[in-house]
């Protein structure tokens, strides 16, 4: 794995260091732990907003809850909650 230098203020480097013993991981894997579950963060924080955003116009949130219907699996979990857990309308 090809490897590079990144430069961080003290205190970042501190609180990093500490995670890593913490964890009783090396100080690369917990940054590459941290940058994964900041990408995970954004990400969801990015689908929530499209929701967010789709739900605020009726009838494009009506036929999503529509598709959703029609291509969601059984999982096996009992409840009466349709997609993501929202009543379907």
């Amino acid at each position: 794995m090809e490897k590079t230098t990144v430069h961080v203020d003290t205190s970042t480097y501190h609180q990093l260091l500490e995670m890593s013993r913490d964890a009783d991981m090396s100080l690369a894997a917990t940054v590459r732990e941290a940058a994964e579950a900041l990408w995970r963060q954004r990400f969801v924080r990015h689908a929530l907003k499209q929701l967010s955003e789709l739900r605020d116009d009726p009838e494009a949130w009506q036929d999503y809850m529509a598709e959703a219907e029609e291509t969601q699996v059984d999982d096996g979990a009992s409840g009466d909650e349709g997609y993501l857990g929202v009543e379907p309308a």
